[in-house]
C-alpha cells in the first residue's frame, strides 16, 4: 500500500499551489494533495472540508486539521518506524496550530516528503532537520 500512496502522490508533482484546490495538474494546497491521494486510493472523500482562509490557523486554538486527521486516518505511534506513505502533520511555529501536511516518500538516511507549498506547488523536498522538528503527528491511510 505504501508504494501505491507514494506513486499516487508523485502524480501530483508540478501541480501549482492554489489555496483550497484539489485538482491534479490544475491546483492544490497541502490538504488538497492529501484529498487527491485519498480519492485515487478510495474513490470518494470521507467528508468535504469547510471553507478556510489562508490564515485560518492563526485565528484560534482549535486543532482542526489534527482532529480531521484523527477522524479519517490511523495515528502512527511516535515510537513506530517511519515508512513511505505516512501522512505527516506539521506545526509551522512552536505553539501554533498544526496546519501543514505532507506524505513521506522516502525513509532512511535521506528522507523526503511530498507536499504542496505556497509559491512552489506540489514538490518533493528533503525532510531536513528543520522540517522534521515541526512534525507533530504521523498517520497512515486506512
Amino acid at each position: 500500500m505504501s508504494e501505491a500512496i507514494v506513486d499516487a502522490a508523485r502524480l501530483w508533482l508540478g501541480t501549482p499551489y492554489v489555496h483550497q484546490a484539489s485538482v491534479r495538474g490544475c491546483g492544490a494546497d497541502c490538504l488538497g494533495l492529501i484529498r487527491g491521494v485519498w480519492r485515487d486510493l478510495y474513490g470518494g472523500e470521507p467528508e468535504t472540508p469547510p471553507a478556510y482562509t489562508a490564515d485560518w490557523a492563526e485565528c484560534g486554538p482549535s486543532e482542526v486539521l489534527m482532529r480531521a486527521a484523527m477522524r479519517h486516518l490511523a495515528a502512527v505511534d511516535p515510537a513506530d518506524p517511519w515508512h513511505p506513505g505516512q501522512v505527516l502533520l506539521f506545526r509551522m511555529r512552536q505553539g501554533a496550530i498544526a496546519k501543514h501536511l505532507g506524505i513521506l516518500s522516502q525513509a532512511g538516511e535521506a528522507p523526503q516528503f511530498l507536499h504542496a507549498y505556497t509559491s512552489h506547488g506540489v514538490i518533493e523536498s528533503p525532510l531536513t532537520p528543520p522540517w522534521r522538528s515541526r512534525i507533530v503527528a504521523r498517520f497512515r491511510f486506512p
